[in-house]
């Protein structure tokens, strides 16, 4: 029985966390950025809505973010600063956009 509580209890915590981690805009890109594999600039960097891509998006459902001290990325040293947010439900979900 104990085994079955702690199953629920684990299951319980990882939703939890899941919609925490999804439940914002900015959420949602310091969660994709930390999972690339730069967890200090998912953690310091700033974030601000970026005009050019929202209205490139209006017809989606979704918004552009920048970040104001971006990753850069090891293998082509490119910037990683631009984000796709789109929401689906309730939650939010990033992926990363090359900027124009």
């Amino acid at each position: 029985m104990n085994r079955v509580k702690l199953i629920i209890f684990m299951s319980l915590i990882i939703v939890i966390l899941f919609f925490s981690l999804h439940s914002t805009p900015k959420m949602a890109i310091r969660t994709h950025v930390f999972f690339m594999g730069y967890p200090k600039a998912a953690l310091t960097s700033e974030i601000i809505d970026y005009e050019y891509q929202n209205n490139k998006f209006k017809e989606k459902d979704s918004r552009g973010y920048t970040l104001i001290e971006p990753p850069i990325e090891k293998a082509t040293e490119g910037l990683l600063d631009t984000y796709q947010v789109k929401r689906i439900g309730f939650l939010f979900f990033a992926d990363f956009i090359k900027d124009i």
